[in-house]
């Protein structure tokens, strides 16, 4: 879904540089929100999406346990139960919330305009940033695909694996056609669209395996590798 902001008169009277920002900010998950007496949020689950993502970038799925997620939020395993029976039910709401993520600010960089091919930048650099300012939401996204393709769930657990894995399809379907519309207005010359696209999303996708934030590193910083991973893909590929 695209942002409110930046669709608002194109941009919202932001640059591009803000607007692609504003796009890959955290957001505030809006589901299993509780409502006081007064009809006001009295609680939501965004800090428990918080800290287990940490938790399963850190210790991976089997070495987390909700005890772990719940000491270092500093709430009961109650709080956690409140939202989720399981672990793996946490886990899962991890990942769609990180493919969310992934889709609002990809689904933003479509509306930017230009070429095919200058489009494919945009949704890539989108891509990117995204990724950077939610590396641990974006950790658990690479683990769950992992589980999926090697099949380490229950019938149940696959089952809702397999409804993750038509998001990240829809995902990628969302690049093929860029793509294939950069082809039909010639900015894009490569003939083989599954391959260039599977190729691009994996090397921006593998920035949840090897990029952890480092001590002093600014928003301009993450713009800056963003900005070149694209470019670097645009041009390799392309």
């Amino acid at each position: 879904m695209p942002n409110a902001r930046i669709e608002e008169g194109g941009k919202g009277g932001l640059s591009d540089e803000e607007a692609l920002v504003e796009a890959g900010r955290p957001r505030r998950p809006i589901r299993a929100r509780r409502k006081n007496v007064d009809g006001e949020s009295a609680d939501n689950n965004v800090d428990i999406l918080d800290v287990a993502a940490q938790c399963f970038m850190e210790m991976g799925f089997q070495g987390t346990s909700i005890d772990d997620v719940a000491r270092r939020l500093g709430a009961t395993k109650g709080r956690i139960y409140h939202y989720y029976r399981s672990k793996t039910d946490l886990f899962f709401d991890v990942h769609r919330e990180g493919m969310h993520r992934l889709n609002e600010a990809v689904c933003a960089a479509m509306e930017t305009g230009g070429t095919g091919r200058e489009t494919l930048r945009a949704m890539l650099e989108a891509h990117a940033i995204t990724m950077l300012q939610n590396i641990a939401y974006l950790a658990v996204v690479v683990q769950g695909v992992h589980m999926h393709r090697l099949g380490a769930t229950t019938l149940s657990q696959r089952q809702v694996l397999d409804e993750i894995m038509s998001i990240r399809r829809d995902f990628e379907r969302l690049f093929m056609t860029v793509f294939q519309r950069g082809q039909a207005d010639n900015s894009i010359r490569a003939e083989n669209a599954s391959i260039a696209v599977k190729g691009m999303l994996g090397a921006v996708n593998w920035t949840a395996v090897w990029y952890r934030p480092r001590p002093g590193e600014t928003l301009l910083d993450k713009q800056k590798l963003a900005s070149e991973l694209a470019t670097r893909q645009v041009e390799g590929v392309i």
